[in-house]
């Protein structure tokens, strides 16, 4: 059996949808992209960025890796944020967290080795600054969460911190880190209270060393 044949049965159909609907859809975009927003995201497989903000193909760049992260020394992230701002000119940055994070759950309980958890040691850190909130809370749910809410706010800093976005505001450009959190149990997106357009909106509570 062709264990791929749901997946490109599936993409047939919707490609000719498509060109039923709209005949010159592929041929728009193969001319190129312009899209308005990069979507920093969790690769969890339950959280869709284009089908949870309803947005078509060509509308954003998405990157998305476990916990949604942006490091120092993660060039793949980097090189995806720098082709992003320098060469499509896109003037907003979101970083979407979710709750019911695994990668955030893990880190939590502990106990994750190898690659998998040099990476969740950075959530560790994250816990560890604000240990004071979490030891007022007994809820395993609500310390899952506010972990979620509080790796998103410090990942809309590190991008803050980039030389990329750095440089794009010495040099004026128009640029929005925005923090959002998607609640996978009710489908909705919302903002966090943390948005950054400018070196002087980075909130000093959020700052890590993780940034490059």
């Amino acid at each position: 059996m062709d264990s791929l044949k749901p997946l490109l049965t599936n993409n047939r159909t919707w490609a000719q949808e498509n060109k039923t609907q709209d005949p010159d859809f592929f041929s728009r975009l193969s001319a190129g992209q312009s899209p308005q927003y990069l979507w920093i995201g969790c690769c969890d497989s339950r959280v869709p960025a284009e089908m949870l903000t309803g947005a078509q193909p060509g509308d954003l760049l998405v990157h998305r890796n476990v916990a949604n992260m942006v490091l120092h020394d993660d060039t793949n992230c980097l090189s995806v944020l720098q082709f992003a701002v320098e060469a499509l000119k896109i003037k907003h940055i979101v970083v979407a967290g979710h709750y019911d994070c695994g990668g955030v759950k893990a880190a939590l309980n502990g106990g994750v080795s190898g690659k998998l958890g040099c990476w969740l040691h950075h959530l560790e850190d994250i816990y560890q600054q604000h240990k004071a909130q979490f030891d007022l809370l007994t809820d395993e749910e609500e310390r899952i969460n506010l972990l979620c809410e509080l790796n998103v706010a410090h990942q809309v800093v590190n991008v803050a911190n980039t030389t990329t976005v750095r440089k794009a505001w010495q040099n004026h450009f128009p640029l929005t880190i925005h923090g959002c959190i998607y609640d996978i149990g009710d489908g909705l997106l919302k903002e966090i209270g943390v948005s950054v357009n400018g070196p002087d909106a980075i909130p000093a509570q959020f700052q890590s060393a993780d940034h490059g």
